[in-house]
């Protein structure tokens, strides 16, 4: 109409309303490489279910309305009684619920369980991920409760189940478990060895009374929470349920809730314990090496959470350019932009790669694979969450002015885009625990070096890059001040060998080009012009 103000052309549509799984070629892949043949077609089916739930309209508002309505303290009843509750919004419970039932805590024991549930978790942290904390949480706390059989006998089936109850309930009345954890206090952090938290024995039954403080208490409203408190005999790990076996509350005195950067819908506390009852895990003493599985398995899913954020980064990016005309073009069709797509294309495609090899590592259990685990996890921790942030950025660059409003989703991704990078040891936490296992583990260097060797002489510049890597390795004195550069080299090698066994021949070009020829700049779009980023970014483009 002649003089209208109102119509709407050149933007793009929703995306919404599609599977997340198949429009996902790289997951596609990498789940029906690594799950085997007789769980395959199941795995598939309930993934591709899970990946429509994840596209669909209702679970994205549910995921907008749980980061809109944060939670919310109340340390007292009306009456003046502490209660040291957190409220949600409707979503967060109708998130968690779904993320529940759809098996994000029941890896343990499932054949292909961890590939399975490693998929899942990547497709629902692109939903919402704060309620991903409580889910990965409550996932890794069963390796660290199984040195105490009687309790993983009792917690364990309630972990693992696929139901959601909110309701706090001694334990034995619930069909379903979350847990929490407690580790770092305000004047530690990650030296979780400076914990003051003391631990006083009650009786000979592994029972205790705590008195302290943490200082970042991750999802205060679960059932139950692991934390590290200084016993007679040293740091020691303990179990501390929210309700005690007769139906009264344990001592548990929330202080406050974290005001973040991201992460919004999710409660991070600050606790106190004064007189507060708790069950040891495991031996007197041995407080990291009882804990340091649920930590492994948390840092697996801050991968697993990273590339997902960069998953949906992508998808929106040139979702948002294949509809978006400028100058007589689809966006997605000039050649700059397109090289913008494929460059951050490729980090997204590496990123999933390398984390369902992992997960993979982690059904397969066997020695070697443990020993890959021992550097690989914090190697790929290191880098994949460093790459989170970049690339949540750039891609909301790709949508121009729309990419830096609320509406968008963009700023959401960029909030939460360097969480898992700080989460479960900053950066330089895991570069020492690579360092680590370089120097006393022989093995889990062997393991590292036959996997990337498998891909030997598939690409000269991989060849070049493991041979560069051997060099820095042979020298290990003074290592601490380079240790970042040595770790991100060791995850760039294992991305590399991955993608030039796995992938197709022009993503796995475009990465070795970029990442490991040093043909590209210092931020993305700088790839060779002459590659095939066309497929690229066609591989990457979200149609199921």
């Amino acid at each position: 109409m002649a003089g209208s103000t109102h119509t709407v052309t050149n933007q793009a549509p929703p995306l919404v309303q599609y599977d997340v799984f198949g429009a996902d070629r790289a997951l596609v892949e990498a789940v029906e490489r690594h799950l085997a043949a007789d769980v395959l077609e199941e795995g598939r089916s309930e993934l591709s279910g899970l990946g429509r739930t994840v596209g669909s309209a209702q679970v994205q508002e549910w995921g907008v309305q749980a980061n809109e309505n944060p939670p919310r303290l109340r340390t007292h009843d009306r009456y003046g009684h502490r209660i040291d509750k957190v409220d949600f919004h409707p979503a967060w419970h109708r998130l968690l619920g779904k993320g529940v039932s759809a098996g994000l805590t029941a890896a343990w024991g499932r054949p292909g369980g961890h590939v399975r549930r490693a998929a899942a978790f990547l497709m629902w942290t692109q939903a919402e991920a704060g309620n991903c904390c409580p889910l990965s949480m409550t996932h890794a706390a069963v390796p660290a409760l199984r040195a105490d059989p009687a309790l993983a006998a009792q917690w364990e089936p309630r972990l693992t189940s696929t139901v959601y109850d909110r309701a706090l309930r001694p334990p034995d009345q619930k069909p379903g478990a979350l847990f929490g954890m407690g580790m770092t206090e305000k004047q530690g952090g990650s030296d979780v060895r400076a914990n003051t938290t003391a631990a006083r024995p009650l009786a000979e039954d592994g029972t205790y009374e705590l008195t302290g403080h943490k200082w970042f208490c991750s999802a205060p409203m679960s059932d139950g929470l692991l934390v590290l408190a200084q016993a007679p005999g040293g740091l020691t790990c303990f179990l501390v349920p929210r309700v005690l076996e007769d139906g009264t509350r344990n001592v548990f005195l929330i202080q406050r809730l974290k005001d973040k950067l991201g992460n919004r819908s999710n409660a991070s506390a600050e606790v106190e314990f004064d007189g507060t009852w708790a069950r040891r895990v495991g031996d007197e003493g041995a407080g990291v090496r009882t804990i340091i599985g649920m930590v492994a398995a948390t840092r697996l899913d801050c991968v697993l959470g990273s590339a997902g954020l960069m998953r949906q980064a992508v998808a929106q990016a040139v979702h948002h350019c294949a509809h978006r005309e400028a100058f007589g073009r689809t966006l997605l069709d000039q050649p700059l932009m397109r090289n913008v797509l494929a460059d951050l294309a490729v980090e997204s495609e590496a990123a999933t790669t390398l984390a369902l090899r992992l997960a993979a590592a982690y059904d397969d259990g066997g020695e070697q694979e443990r020993a890959l685990l021992r550097i690989a996890v914090p190697a790929a921790k290191y880098w994949v969450t460093k790459r989170c942030a970049p690339v949540a950025v750039e891609a909301a660059e790709c949508l121009g002015g729309n990419g830096y409003v609320e509406e968008s989703g963009m700023p959401r991704l960029v909030r939460e885009s360097p969480l898992n990078s700080i989460w479960e040891g900053a950066g330089n936490v895991q570069a020492l625990d690579v360092l680590r296992a370089l120097r006393r583990e022989p093995a889990a260097l062997d393991a590292y070096l036959r996997e990337v060797g498998r891909a030997r002489g598939a690409d000269h510049r991989l060849d070049a890059a493991i041979k560069n890597l051997l060099t820095e390795l042979s020298d290990l004195e003074g290592v601490e001040g380079r240790a970042r550069r040595l770790v991100e080299r060791l995850a760039l090698v294992l991305q590399g060998s991955l993608l030039v066994r796995y992938a197709p021949p022009e993503v796995a070009d475009a990465f070795c080009a970029g990442r490991l020829g040093g043909d590209a700049g210092a931020s993305f779009g700088t790839l060779p012009h002459t590659l095939d980023l066309a497929s690229v970014v066609e591989r990457a483009r979200p149609v199921s």
